[in-house]
């Protein structure tokens, strides 16, 4: 039986999908056998410079020395600010060898945001490229060394901290209390990811295109799932990243061969690549794609039937859980369902369909338990004890699991994705919880009431908007400084696309704001426009 303090419906024992046995190594082991057995090859590619397993292992080991001689022990936390560089990847890995924990801040952040982040996780030491970043923190901050000229002298250097319980790394998601909560992802979780990901690549060894954002659990695959594979990670140039004409002719000339993508810039790929003539010249041999429900659109289609000899994989996981399950869409792309499944667990992952009708038990919350689960949320224990729960010992005997939120089908051993039972949405493949940007407008002069919602558009993309009603009708807020004040503390994925001033919000019966309703009413109409007040 599923344990469950909500007494709204009954519980069931579960239908359990288990992805089998598993094996790996550290992932450190990995890096140090790579490091000595392929010294030469390229390991990281950045803005044309080119950093060998040997260099990237020799800058390593120059940042976890700078990081011990301040201090910096097993355990204690390492926060890591920076474009998306060769540079944050070595400062990642010399956390790792340290036996620290890896925070990292994305500078595309709102200041105030970064400065919670350092104070919830309190951060010993503030990494850094250039500049010194005008934080608020009590952190110790160091700007990370230049690579040093000359190669690491050995590599076997004794043991390394890799106990399966030893957090690697604490990466912030959005959060309902209008600031984001961490998540401690410990070594059995990520070593098993990286393994899974160079076997059951098409070549462990493909040269990657890195796309993630540091703050997104996939920046940590297509590192770790290249550079433990003996692969190479080129750092794609961020203007790229919104160009998907330019973005084709990088893959073409820095030979990608694998990528990463989140499925609206999958998407926006496929389109841009439909008024190109030839994709011969292209190396793609695997894509990848997580954070959302996959469409089949016509240009995706298209794009893999010109592309016969890349496969196309579809993952899933949520920042508590990692890389869940995977799927692989077999065949012609023609015969492809519109919403492929979220496919069959990892080894090492049991998954649990705890059902919301017991005469359905394939159809329910989903729960993660075994490697991919995390350790839970820094400094939230009630939150910890709502979401990481415990269970009647499963048929593998894991008595731990994550309650995901999202509503699952079991379908002949294959999970299909249905929906969300809370508030979290994805927004180009970013988790945002619509809860958090309610809080934030809120906060904003002049505002009485809000709701924020997540409204379908064309081509399976999605977009926030929100209404808000006035504390004062006759001086009601300016919505473009709402937005403003919203930018100051929410990353861009959270920010609305369209903020509407109401006389009043649609209730439902029992007095709450019908977010629901206000959906419907936004779907339909233009997005400058509002819904109609009840």
């Amino acid at each position: 039986m599923v344990s469950d303090t909500r007494q709204d419906r009954p519980t069931a024992r579960p239908l359990t999908v288990w992805g089998g046995p598993t094996t790996h190594d550290c992932l450190l082991t990995s890096l140090r056998q790579n490091a000595a057995a392929q010294p030469d090859t390229v390991a990281v590619v950045d803005d044309g410079a080119e950093f060998t397993y040997s260099a990237l292992h020799a800058w390593s080991r120059v940042i976890a020395r700078l990081l011990t001689e301040h201090g910096v022990r097993v355990t204690d936390r390492v926060a890591v600010t920076g474009p998306r560089s060769a540079a944050i990847v070595a400062a990642f890995l010399a956390t790792a060898r340290t036996g620290a924990t890896y925070v990292p801040l994305d500078p595309e952040y709102p200041a105030r945001r970064l400065e919670h982040m350092l104070r919830d996780s309190g951060a010993k030491v503030l990494l850094h490229t250039g500049d010194r970043p005008p934080y608020d923190t009590a952190a110790t901050t160091l700007r990370i060394p230049d690579p040093p000229t000359t190669p690491a002298d050995t590599v076997d250097e004794g043991p390394v901290a890799c106990a399966a319980d030893l957090p690697v790394y604490v990466i912030y998601t959005s959060g309902t209390t209008g600031w984001p909560k961490g998540v401690a992802v410990p070594h059995s979780c990520l070593d098993n990811m990286a393994a899974w990901q160079w076997n059951h690549s098409v070549r462990p060894d493909l040269r990657t295109g890195q796309f993630a954002p540091l703050n997104f659990d996939v920046w940590f695959q297509e590192v770790l799932g290249t550079l433990c594979g003996g692969g190479t990670l080129v750092i794609m140039p961020e203007q790229l990243r919104r160009d998907p004409f330019e973005l084709l002719g990088w893959l073409h000339q820095q030979r990608i061969e694998r990528l990463f993508l989140p499925y609206l810039a999958l998407n926006m790929l496929a389109m841009a690549a439909s008024v190109e003539g030839s994709l011969g010249h292209l190396a793609l041999a695997e894509i990848n794609t997580a954070g959302e429900q996959v469409v089949c659109t016509p240009p995706i289609r298209e794009f893999f039937a010109r592309l016969p000899g890349c496969r196309f994989n579809n993952h899933y996981g949520q920042s508590e859980s990692a890389m869940v399950t995977a799927h692989t869409l077999d065949g012609p792309s023609g015969a492809w369902p519109p919403l492929p499944p979220i496919g069959t667990p990892l080894p090492g992952c049991e998954l649990l369909i705890d059902p919301l009708d017991p005469a359905e038990p394939q159809i329910g919350e989903l729960l993660v338990a075994g490697l991919p689960v995390s350790l839970g949320y820094l400094n939230q224990p009630e939150l910890n004890a709502q979401r990481y729960i415990t269970v009647s010992p499963t048929p593998k005997g894991h008595t731990r699991a994550f309650r995901t939120g999202d509503l699952v089908r079991l379908d002949a051993g294959i999970i299909h994705f249905l929906n969300r039972r809370d508030h979290d949405v994805k927004i180009r493949g970013i988790r945002v919880n619509l809860v958090e940007v309610d809080a934030w407008l809120l906060d904003q002069d002049g505002v009485a009431e809000a709701v924020c919602v997540a409204v379908e558009a064309a081509e399976g993309t999605r977009s926030l908007r929100a209404v808000v009603t006035a504390d004062d009708p006759v001086a009601p807020p300016d919505t473009r400084a709402l937005l403003a004040g919203l930018a100051a503390v929410l990353p861009p994925a959270s920010l609305p696309a369209s903020i509407t001033v109401v006389d009043g919000l649609p209730r439902t019966p029992s007095g709450k704001i019908d977010r629901e309703q206000v959906q419907k009413q936004l779907a339909g109409s233009p997005t400058e426009s509002a819904p109609r007040p009840h």
